[in-house]
């Protein structure tokens, strides 16, 4: 009997083991209905982020293409690259027949790439909330949901331990975030904002204006931030604009500039987001005590452009 039973247990567990994959079902953040037969093997991302998110989550190989400016971990560098938001080699990516394509809700490409029946899932965090949903949705995908729990707890604790070791000092200054020279700031209702919340000092554009609003620049001479953080290729000339050698932060050289590499790590919300409250900290540290150095190195814009 005991023979028999071993059998019959070991039968079932080769049909289980034949039994097609259960297909995977998720919704976008279009709102669009995507169904998967199967943990996808191939994958193209479009997005930065989302690439680094398919990576952080152990799933590296399955990427097959990548866009230009996916450049994190360095085994993605070998990747072919497809282009950007706006001019996407469709071509190129259809010959590397992806099982799905990741991307952001605004890349054009989409309904070109749906036409031509590649399963398509598009994701855009901007905020920490959505961060967690979009590596929620992207470990769905890769059977991986327990994996998304774990790596959020992880971020969600680096950004607290870097609040905790924050002096006080460092934690009362008020802040401008500049994502561009337009210029483009990063509000309290984004993910850096976010991040700085956390970390305590107050960003001087409201939540209300939305995650990254386009500024008047008077706007920032009367908001009179104690500390600017900046990206190398806008702070050259930030000194120099109308009225802004009045403010605070410029007076008294208090301007955090981040070289490209650090800009990667501040500007895209996936998970390397303990790393940029780690660099946000070093530069809140360095204000609190006095005048913040600029980088020694010339800006080099990096191959392909800046985002």
């Amino acid at each position: 009997m005991r023979i028999r039973a071993a059998l019959a247990a070991l039968s079932l567990l080769g049909l289980s083991a034949l039994a097609p994959a259960a297909p995977i079902a998720i919704k976008d953040d279009r709102g669009a209905s995507v169904t998967l037969p199967d943990v996808p093997k191939r994958i193209v991302s479009l997005l930065p982020s989302l690439t680094e998110t398919v990576c952080e989550l152990g799933d590296c190989a399955r990427l097959v293409g990548v866009d230009r400016f996916s450049d994190y971990p360095a085994s993605v560098r070998a990747l072919p690259k497809l282009g950007g938001l706006d001019d996407t080699s469709v071509e190129a990516l259809v010959a590397l027949k992806p099982d799905l394509v990741l991307l952001g809700v605004s890349a054009r490409v989409i309904d070109r790439l749906e036409a031509l029946g590649l399963k398509v899932v598009a994701l855009e965090p901007r905020s920490m909330a959505d961060v967690q949903r979009v590596l929620g949705k992207v470990a769905q995908v890769l059977g991986k949901p327990d994996d998304a729990r774990r790596i959020w707890n992880r971020i969600d604790g680096a950004i607290s331990l870097q609040a905790q070791q924050l002096p006080p000092a460092a934690r009362e200054l008020s802040v401008y975030y500049e994502v561009d020279a337009a210029p483009y700031a990063a509000g309290r209702a984004s993910f850096i904002g976010e991040i700085l919340a956390r970390l305590g000092p107050r960003n001087v554009v409201p939540a209300e204006l939305g995650p990254f609003p386009k500024l008047n620049p008077e706007f920032v001479v009367r908001a009179d931030p104690q500390l600017i953080m900046v990206g190398q290729r806008s702070a050259n000339g930030l000194p120099t604009r109308p009225g802004w050698h009045n403010i605070r932060a410029v007076r008294d050289k208090k301007i955090c500039v981040w070289v490209p590499g650090e800009s990667d790590v501040l500007v895209r919300p996936g998970p390397r987001m303990g790393e940029a409250a780690a660099l946000m900290a070093r530069c809140l540290r360095q204000a609190a005590a006095g005048p913040v150095p600029w980088p020694t190195t010339p800006f080099n814009a990096p191959s392909g452009g800046m985002r």
